[in-house]
């Protein structure tokens, strides 16, 4: 199992007018979000209880992937547009897999 491996679920609470921005938004950037260097997975989810409620989950090669992308324009102009739609603070989590199942491709 590779240590360095990184996944990141962020969860994030939207003002009901800003899900359709924000969907449109996601669905603009992600395939330069994907490709940037380090990102090995990347998809969003709606919570079925509550459908202002977003969580992105991503995997990167290593922390320090993660902390370039998050310095980078990308992300900051992304997460400028992005916070003016949430109700409520984002919530992120960083987390290292510490069981290795082969027949996961996650």
């Amino acid at each position: 199992m590779d240590e360095a491996m990184l996944v990141r679920i962020v969860r994030m609470h939207f003002k009901q007018e800003k899900i359709e921005d924000f969907k449109k938004m996601f669905e603009e950037t992600y395939s330069r979000i994907r490709n940037f260097d380090g990102c090995r997975f990347l998809e969003l989810y709606q919570d079925e209880e509550d459908a202002t409620v977003f969580y992105t989950i991503s995997k990167w090669d290593h922390p320090d992937r993660l902390e370039t992308y998050r310095n980078s324009d990308l992300f900051r102009d992304t997460w400028a547009i992005t916070k003016t739609y949430f109700s409520s603070p984002p919530l992120a989590y960083s987390l290292n897999k510490q069981v290795n199942d082969s027949t996961n491709p996650f």
